[in-house]
C-alpha cells in the first residue's frame, strides 16, 4: 500500500472491517481497523510501547497527532475521566473509524476525531500524544510538528513514540534546537519515547 493510497482513502468505498482488543492502562478497548488504515487488525508495535513505558497522562486537554482510528486517544478518554481529546488525521476512512470508535467505547463525549481545519485556531492542548507519521518524509513531519507544538500551552508537553532506525535519535536533536527540550522517557524494542517540553 502507498502512502498515496493512505491519504486518499475515500470512506465511502466498500472495505472490510478487522475487530480486536488492546489492552491498555487497565482497560479493554474493542477497536475497529479496516482496509487502508494504518496497523489494520492490531496493536502496532510503537503505540505498544508507549503504553507499556508510560502512564497516563492526568486532567486535561490533549491531541493525538495522526489519530489513525483512535488508539492513542481513545486510550486517553478512557483512562482519564476529566479529559478532552481531539484526534488529528488526514485519512477520511480513519477519522471515521475513530469516531465510531469512540461512540462504541462510550467516550464520544470526550473525543472527537477530525481534520486540521476543524481544529479551532485558538485551541491550546496540555499535552500532545503521538506515534507520528515518520514516513510522510523529514520535511513533511517537521512542518507538521512545527505547526502542532506552539499549540502547548506553557509547559505543556508532548509524548512521541519514534523507531530508532526511523531517526528517532535525530528527531530528539532537531526538537532540542527549535525551542523544545526533549528527553528520552524510555528505550524498548527498537524504539525512543521522547518528551518534549514548552518552555
Amino acid at each position: 500500500m502507498t502512502e498515496d493510497h493512505y491519504f486518499a482513502a475515500d470512506p465511502t468505498a466498500p472495505f472490510e472491517r478487522e475487530t480486536f482488543t488492546a489492552s491498555v492502562w487497565g482497560h479493554e478497548l474493542e477497536l475497529v481497523s479496516g482496509a487502508g488504515v494504518f496497523s489494520r487488525g492490531h496493536l502496532d508495535h510503537a503505540t505498544a510501547v508507549l503504553f507499556r513505558e508510560v502512564e497516563p497522562p492526568v486532567a486535561g486537554r490533549f491531541l493525538d497527532l495522526g489519530c489513525g482510528y483512535g488508539v492513542i486517544g481513545l486510550a486517553i478518554a478512557k483512562a482519564v475521566p476529566l479529559s478532552s481529546v481531539i484526534g488529528l488525521e488526514v485519512n477520511e476512512r480513519a477519522i471515521m473509524l475513530a469516531n465510531e470508535n469512540a461512540a462504541s467505547l462510550g467516550v464520544g463525549g470526550q473525543f472527537v476525531a477530525c481534520r486540521a481545519a476543524d481544529v479551532p485556531s485558538d485551541m491550546v492542548f496540555d499535552e500532545i500524544w503521538s506515534n507520528p507519521p515518520i514516513r510522510i518524509g523529514k520535511e513533511a513531519l517537521h512542518e507538521l510538528l512545527l505547526t502542532w507544538l506552539p499549540r502547548l500551552a506553557p509547559g505543556g508537553r508532548a509524548v512521541m513514540v519514534v523507531g530508532k532506525n526511523l531517526g528517532a535519535d535525530s528527531l530528539q536533536r532537531w526538537l532540542g534546537e527549535q525551542g523544545y527540550p526533549t528527553t528520552r522517557l524510555a528505550s524498548a524494542k527498537g524504539f525512543r519515547v521522547l518528551e518534549s517540553r514548552r518552555a
